[in-house]
């Protein structure tokens, strides 16, 4: 606040100081002497442009020659502001008054010499409306930076308060931190907690400088942060040399266990090398040792003046003795974590661990990826099958986001293409697709599209399908589905749009499993709903009228795959029936 004021003192003082010139300079008479000629300025300025500062009511005096000097018959003109000549006189001075701002052109002839000065004429009040703007400007640039340098004051708080200290931290990772400050507290039931130590810090303390020893954990948790924010895990905080971070939070997802031990095997393996780099040997000062647990935990913010986002919960507290009671250079899980990441991951029994108030715990070391789900079969990078199986569960996340979507927003007029249409679309999908032998990665694509392609409806009614190829455009990216994949499930999404023919295999399943309930014993009450459908939404027609378009439809009507036509056509066949002796008992 004392700099502020200094800076305003400052420029009130300038303020002042130019008026006072300003007034000085007004009550000075100045003369310039042209040729003999002398134009005195009374109480006006006359600058080195000979541009003349003067008030309307001020008065403009020419002196026409020296008072001791000979009278001489003189003529002289204004031009701007008479129109002739004077007639001629032997004064020596002439003046005006009533001077409007303009350029004006003083002319005097005698019999010795001609000569003309050209003078620009302003009102000095102009003066004053500028002074006020600089002032003006001056205030609004010390109000920024005093601004400015609250915003920055109060982040740098915030960092502090928020564990953010001297590790180097991204803008957007405070802002997202601090929007998190907003919520209140909130439980998960499904979180993985993450402690990872550097395991020997006291000695590394003894052998390095402070400034070293700050450097090399920056890296570290550099590296670790940009590891953590690629597999979709939230930082919490470090301690010292303590580092902790939790997948499935703030967002829940199902996948969220098999992606910490992802996290965990990358950092463990940058550990390593970064051992290598620096000529260590393997088991020397910088080994971490982490520990892993998934189970609920809360979340939330704690604090007043110093501001904390954490969890909470007996997941964390087993989470840390998972560390705790691992080895350097070993990933320790417990057995609950196990049980969600075995069909991922090599895992080493350990044995059981008491955990207070909770009995034993069963403990594995994660040693590797399997060989069959990762590249080359080195166990280090994730290969298509791992992405693939880790998709299926990221699926269950996507269906419950968009029944929920479908459920909440959808129109209550959409009798037939409700949520319960989109359930039995996807079933369908998966009863055919596995009959008609589908790959899982080609099973995936095509129940994925069945999930999508009403969802177009929450926004329209008409051309629905391409309203829900840009919803799908929209999420799929979030949950790593490439350019390619989602193409191709915007594509069998346009294939449930009426009067298109299906030509791939992926097609036709997705096309038989839209028009499944043709040949379903339900097929009646089902066809009523769309008609109810369709009265509101589009066209009224008569009960009558919609059982003879039906008949229409399914005498024209095929199923693309022999799994469906073995599981529908005949019963198909058996509506047909229903509906030629429903119109017959309406026409009679």
């Amino acid at each position: 606040m004392k700099i502020k004021s200094l800076h305003i003192n400052l420029y009130l003082w300038l303020f002042i100081s130019l008026l006072i010139s300003e007034l000085s300079l007004l009550s000075q008479n100045k003369q310039i002497l042209i040729d003999n000629i002398t134009v005195n300025l009374d109480t006006i300025l006359l600058d080195e442009d000979s541009i003349i500062y003067i008030n309307k009511n001020d008065l403009l005096t020419f002196d026409l020659g020296s008072k001791n000097s000979q009278p001489t018959l003189k003529i002289f003109y204004l031009k701007g502001m008479q129109s002739n000549w004077s007639d001629s006189t032997y004064q020596n001075s002439v003046s005006y008054s009533n001077l409007n701002p303009s350029e004006y052109t003083f002319f005097v002839k005698t019999n010795q010499l001609a000569e003309k000065v050209n003078i620009k004429v302003r009102s000095h009040y102009w003066l004053w409306f500028l002074l006020a703007l600089i002032l003006l400007i001056a205030l609004i640039f010390v109000v920024r930076g005093s601004l400015r340098k609250h915003i920055n004051n109060r982040i740098d708080i915030y960092k502090k308060a928020l564990g953010v200290n001297f590790f180097k931290t991204d803008q957007s990772r405070v802002d997202n931190i601090l929007t998190k400050q907003q919520s209140s507290k909130r439980k998960y039931n499904k979180v993985t907690v993450l402690f990872a130590d550097i395991q020997g810090f006291t000695k590394i303390v003894e052998h390095l400088n402070p400034e070293t020893l700050i450097d090399e954990l920056d890296r570290f948790f550099i590296r670790f942060d940009e590891v953590v924010e690629k597999y979709r895990i939230e930082k919490i905080k470090t301690i010292g040399d303590a580092y902790m971070c939790a997948g499935g939070i703030p967002d829940k997802n199902s996948t969220n266990p098999i992606e910490v031990i992802l996290a965990a095997l990358e950092m463990q393996k940058f550990m390593k090398q970064a051992n290598i780099d620096d000529k260590k040997e393997v088991g020397d000062f910088w080994e971490v040792r982490i520990g892993v647990h998934t189970g609920p935990v809360i979340s939330g913010t704690i604090g007043r003046k110093k501001l904390s986002f954490d969890i909470w919960g007996d997941s964390v507290n087993i989470a840390s003795r998972m560390e705790s009671s691992g080895i350097a250079g070993k990933i320790n899980i417990s057995g609950v974590t196990y049980e969600l990441v075995k069909d991922f991951f090599d895992c080493e029994y350990r044995g059981k661990m008491p955990i207070k108030y909770k009995g034993e715990t069963d403990m594995y070391f994660v040693t590797r990826i399997k060989k069959e789900l990762s590249i080359d079969g080195l166990g280090i990078i994730p290969n298509s099958k791992f992405i693939t199986k880790i998709k299926w569960i990221q699926y269950i996340d996507i269906e419950e986001n968009i029944l929920d979507l479908l459920e909440n927003k959808l129109s209550k007029n959409l009798h037939y293409h409700s949520v319960f249409h989109t359930i039995d679309v996807c079933t369908q999908v998966e009863i055919i697709g596995r009959a008609e032998g589908l790959s899982m990665d080609e099973l995936l694509i095509v129940k994925i599209a069945a999930l999508f392609h009403d969802v177009g409806f929450i926004n329209v009614i008409d051309n629905h399908e391409e309203e829900s190829v840009k919803i799908a455009q929209e999420i799929l990216p979030n949950f790593r589905y490439s350019v390619e994949e989602v193409e191709q499930i915007c594509n069998l999404i346009m294939v449930t749009k009426q009067n298109t023919t299906p030509t791939t295999l992926c097609e036709k399943v997705l096309k038989d499993a839209d028009l499944d309930y043709l040949g379903r014993a339900d097929f009646i009450p089902i066809s009523d709903r769309l008609w109810k459908e369709i009265c509101v939404c589009h066209t009224k027609m008569s009960l009558n009228e919609w059982h003879e378009y039906q008949l229409e439809f399914l005498k024209t009507h095929r199923y693309y795959t022999k799994t469906a036509q073995d599981l529908r056509q005949v019963k198909k066949e058996k509506q047909i029936k229903k509906l030629v002796d429903l119109i017959t008992d309406k026409n009679n």
